[in-house]
C-alpha cells in the first residue's frame, strides 16, 4: 500500500485533526510500511491521549505462549529508549524484535502537545526463564514507565536512570549466571552512505540480557541521540540497527568518535557479563561508564583497552566499582598511565609488603623531589596508592586474615609517619637546627599511636590518632634558636600538615588524646607526660583507659619506649580505678549517640564498644598482676583473657565471633560512606542495607534472603553482645 493509500484509509480511521497530520508529515516513510493503517490509527490514538501529566501510553497484547508485544507511544525525551529497554529487562523480559521511531523535526520551547516530538516504539518481547508477566505484573509495568516518563519530563533523566538500575541488577542477579568459557565477540559497523540524515550503527553477537539498556545508556551519555531502532534476534544472536546522530542532529562522522563507540559497545557488552558478581551492580556500571568517560575523553592507548577486555580485569573492576564510592574516588584520582600497572599488578604484591619494602619504595618516590612541596606531594601520592592498592586487595581476596589487612595498614601509617618525621625535621633544621637538651645533647623525639594505629587494628576510614613526646627543655642551636617546646609544637604542626587526608575520615591525624586534649600544648616533654597520667595527677579515669592503646610507632626508639613503660606503670598500677563511672559512661554513650529507634554498630548496646571496652576494663581491673594483659591490641588482650581464665571460653568465643563480624560490618559500611562517623546501620528494607548485606556476602543470588539474612546475624551478634557485657559487670559495679 502506497503512502497515498495509506493517508486515505487513516483518514476514514481517524479524525481529522493535527495529530493525524503530524504522524502524515513527521515520521519517517518507513513506519508507513511496516504497519496497517489500524495500527497507525491506533498510535495516533494514542498520541493524542498525550498530556504533560500523562507523557506515555502503553498497550500490551499477548501474542502466544510467553510472548507479547508491547506499544508505547510518548513524548520524544532524550535517553527514554534506554529506559525502556531498562525497564523491559527488569521485568525478565528479553526483547526478540522491536522497531523504534521518532518525529523527524526538534521539539520547540512552548509548542502546542500535537508539535512536539513524539515516539512509536514496537517490541516483541518473550519470557526468560522462571518469570511471570500476568496482568498484575503488566499494570506495574505501565505505572512504572508512566512514572519515570515524568520524571524525564521534569529533566530528571539521573533519577529515572538510577530507579531504572536498581530494578534491572536485581533481576539481572537472579537471571545470570557468570559466563563460562572465552567472552563472546561483538561486531560494530557504521554506514554514513545508506541514510541521508543519520548514522547507521550496527551491532552483531551473542544476546546479553541488559546489552541493549547498557550501551544505549552510554550513547546518552556521550550526547549521542537515537532516532530509530531496528532490533532482531536470531536464537542467541542478536542484530541491532540504530539510526544515531549527535546532539546536533548532525551524523557522526569524526574517527576518533567512531573508535570511542565501538570501544563502548564491546567494553559495555563484556562488562554486563559480569554485573551478577558486584554487591551493587547498578554502582558498578554507573562507575564503568565513568570510567569510560575518562578513557575516551584523554585519549585511549591500546594496552590499556585490552587490558579492560580481560575476564579478570571485568571481573575486578565489577566487585571494585559496586562496592565502594571512595574506592571509586581513589581510583579516579590516580592518572590513568599509573592504573594499568596498579591493576595488573595487585595480586603480584602481598598485601603485607613489610616497613623495609615501604621504606624503599618511599625513598625512590622522593629521589626527584628537590623542594619541600615536591617531596610533600610525593609522599602523599605514594600514601594514596599504597592505600587504594591494599584496600582493593582486602576487597577483592576476602578470605585473607583481617588482621593482616590492619596490619598493612598499620605499617604504612607508621612508615609514611617516619618519613614525614624525617622530612620535617630537615625542613625546619634550616631556620632553627637541632633541638638540645640543657646539657647541650641531641633532644630526642617520638610519635605514638594511639586508639585503632595503637591496637594495629586500622580499617577502611579510619583516623591516626597520635601523641607527640620530646625528651625535656632546651633550645634549638640554629641561625635562629628557639625554645624547644615552640620547636617541638611546630614539628607537630608540620607532621599533621605534612600527611594529607583525602577527605574526611580518611587517614586522618587526629591529636585530641593528648594531655589537657585541644587546651593542651600538641608536642609535651616526658616530665610533663609523666606527671599528668601518674596517681594523683590530672588524666580522667577515661585517659587511663586510652592509654591502654599507646604503642611507640616513629621517631627515636629510646624515648618511645620509656613512654610505653611509663604507659605500664601508670594503666597497671593495681590503683583503684572507677569502674561504675566507666560503666556509666558507656552508658551515656549509648543514650546520647545513638538516634531513637537506630542501630549504631559502635556505640549501641551490643555494638562495638561493649567488646572494646569489656577487654580494656578487665585489662586494667587485671593487669597490675597478669602482664601478658598489658597489650594495645585487643585480639591479643582478649585471648589472654580467655588463657588466664579471666573469661570463660562461652563468653570469649561470643565476644572474639563478635568483634571480627563487626569490625567486618564497619568496614562495610565505611566502604560507600568513606568516613569514620556515620556507622549508623540503613533501615533493613532499605536498598542501601540490600547492597551492605551483599558486600557482607550476603545473598548473592537471592536479595531478599541475603537482606534477612543480615538483620537476623546482626540481631544474634549484638543482644549476645550485650547479654555478655552485662553478665562480665553487673556484679562489679
Amino acid at each position: 500500500m502506497g503512502l497515498q493509500e495509506v493517508e486515505a484509509a487513516l483518514r476514514s480511521l481517524c479524525p481529522e485533526g493535527e495529530e493525524l497530520q503530524a504522524f502524515l508529515s513527521r515520521m519517517d516513510p518507513d513506519y508507513f510500511t511496516l504497519y496497517s493503517p489500524a495500527e497507525i490509527a491506533d498510535h495516533i490514538r494514542m498520541a493524542a491521549s498525550l498530556t504533560p501529566a500523562v507523557p506515555g501510553a502503553v498497550k500490551i497484547i499477548s501474542k502466544q505462549t510467553d510472548t507479547f508485544e508491547f506499544t508505547v507511544v510518548a513524548f520524544d525525551y532524550f535517553s527514554e529508549f534506554s529506559i525502556l529497554c531498562g525497564l523491559i529487562a527488569s521485568f525478565g523480559l528479553n526483547i526478540q524484535a522491536g522497531n523504534v521511531h521518532t518525529f523527524s523535526d526538534e521539539s520547540r520551547a512552548g509548542a502546542r502537545r500535537h508539535a512536539r516530538r513524539k515516539i512509536v516504539d514496537v517490541f516483541e518481547v518473550s519470557l526468560t526463564a522462571g518469570t511471570r508477566f500476568d496482568a498484575e505484573a503488566q499494570q506495574r509495568f505501565s505505572e512504572t514507565l508512566l512514572a519515570l516518563l515524568r520524571l524525564l519530563d521534569q529533566g530528571e533523566d539521573t533519577e529515572a536512570r538510577d530507579q531504572v538500575n536498581q530494578r534491572l541488577v536485581a533481576s539481572l542477579s537472579q537471571a545470570m549466571r557468570p559466563p563460562g568459557g572465552l567472552l563472546q565477540p561483538l561486531r560494530v559497523r557504521f554506514d554514513n552512505r545508506r541514510s541521508a540524515r543519520w548514522t547507521i550503527l550496527d551491532i552483531n553477537g551473542k544476546d546479553t540480557p541488559g546489552f541493549l539498556y547498557a550501551f544505549s545508556n552510554a550513547l546518552s551519555l556521550r550526547g549521542i541521540y537515537i532516532h530509530k531502532v531496528r532490533i532482531q534476534n536470531a536464537g542467541a544472536e542478536v542484530e541491532d540497527r540504530l539510526f544515531i546522530s549527535d546532539r546536533r542532529g548532525k551524523k557522526v562522522v569524526d574517527a576518533r568518535e567512531k573508535k570511542a563507540l565501538r570501544i563502548s559497545a564491546v567494553l559495555i557488552k563484556q562488562f554486563t557479563y559480569f554485573l551478577v558478581r558486584s554487591p551493587d551492580p547498578a554502582k558498578a556500571m554507573a562507575h564503568f561508564d565513568q570510567l569510560l568517560d575518562k578513557i575516551l575523553e584523554k585519549g585511549h592507548s591500546r594496552s590499556l583497552v585490552a587490558f579492560l577486555k580481560k575476564r579478570e580485569t571485568l571481573h575486578l573492576l565489577a566487585r571494585l566499582f559496586g562496592t565502594s564510592d571512595f574506592l571509586w574516588d581513589d581510583f579516579l584520582r590516580i592518572q590513568l598511565e599509573h592504573l594499568l600497572p596498579l591493576l595488573e599488578n595487585y595480586k603480584k604484591k602481598p598485601l603485607q609488603i613489610g616497613k623495609e619494602t615501604i621504606r624503599r619504595e618511599l625513598r625512590r618516590a622522593l629521589r626527584k623531589a628537590t623542594t619541600w612541596e615536591a617531596q610533600k606531594e610525593a609522599v602523599n601520592a605514594y600514601k594514596d596508592r599504597e592505600l587504594f592498592r591494599i584496600d582493593m586487595r582486602h576487597l577483592l581476596d576476602p578470605p585473607r586474615s583481617r588482621a593482616d589487612f590492619s596490619q598493612a595498614l598499620t605499617d604504612l601509617a607508621e612508615m609514611i609517619l617516619d618519613e614525614a618525621y624525617r622530612l620535617c625535621q630537615a625542613h625546619l633544621g634550616r631556620p632553627f637546627g637541632v633541638p638540645r637538651l640543657e646539657d647541650r645533647s641531641r633532644c630526642a623525639f617520638a610519635i605514638c599511636g594511639l586508639g585503632k594505629l595503637g591496637g594495629a587494628e586500622l580499617g577502611y576510614a579510619s583516623d591516626i590518632e597520635l601523641l607527640f613526646v620530646y625528651a625535656g627543655p632546651g633550645q634549638t642551636d640554629g641561625a635562629e634558636p628557639i625554645e624547644n617546646r615552640s620547636y617541638f609544637d611546630k614539628l607537630g604542626q608540620e607532621i599533621v600538615h605534612f600527611v594529607e587526608a583525602k577527605e574526611e575520615g580518611i587517614f586522618h591525624i587526629d591529636t585530641r588524646l593528648r594531655p589537657h586534649g585541644t587546651a593542651g600544648v600538641l608536642a609535651n616533654p616526658l616530665a610533663q607526660l609523666t606527671a599528668y597520667y601518674a596517681a594523683g595527677g590530672e588524666a580522667a579515669p577515661f585517659e587511663r583507659q586510652a592509654l591502654i592503646k599507646l604503642r611507640w610507632i616513629a621517631g627515636e626508639e629510646r624515648l618511645g619506649r620509656a613512654v610505653e613503660a611509663h604507659r605500664d606503670r601508670f594503666v597497671y598500677s593495681g590503683a583503684p580505678w572507677d569502674l561504675a563511672g566507666a560503666l556509666a559512661l558507656r552508658e551515656r554513650q549509648r543514650r546520647e549517640l545513638v538516634p531513637a529507634g537506630r542501630v549504631n554498630v559502635k556505640y549501641s548496646a551490643g555494638g562495638l564498644l561493649d567488646i572494646e571496652y569489656a577487654v580494656q576494663y578487665l585489662q586494667i581491673l587485671n593487669g597490675d598482676r597478669k602482664p601478658a594483659l598489658r597489650t594495645p591490641r585487643t585480639s591479643e588482650a582478649l585471648d589472654a583473657l580467655y588463657r588466664l581464665r579471666i573469661l570463660s571460653k562461652e563468653i570469649w568465643t561470643d565476644l572474639r565471633e563478635a568483634y571480627l563480624f563487626l569490625r567486618a560490618l564497619i568496614d562495610a559500611l565505611r566502604m560507600v560512606r568513606g568516613n569514620a562517623k556515620d556507622l549508623l546501620l540503613p533501615d533493613l528494607d532499605s536498598e542501601e542495607f540490600t547492597f551492605l548485606a551483599r558486600r557482607m556476602g550476603y545473598g548473592e543470588r537471592d536479595w531478599e534472603r541475603g537482606r534477612k539474612e543480615l538483620a537476623e546475624e546482626i540481631e544474634r551478634v549484638m543482644s549476645r553482645t550485650e547479654s555478655d557485657f552485662v553478665r562480665l559487670f553487673s556484679g562489679l559495679r
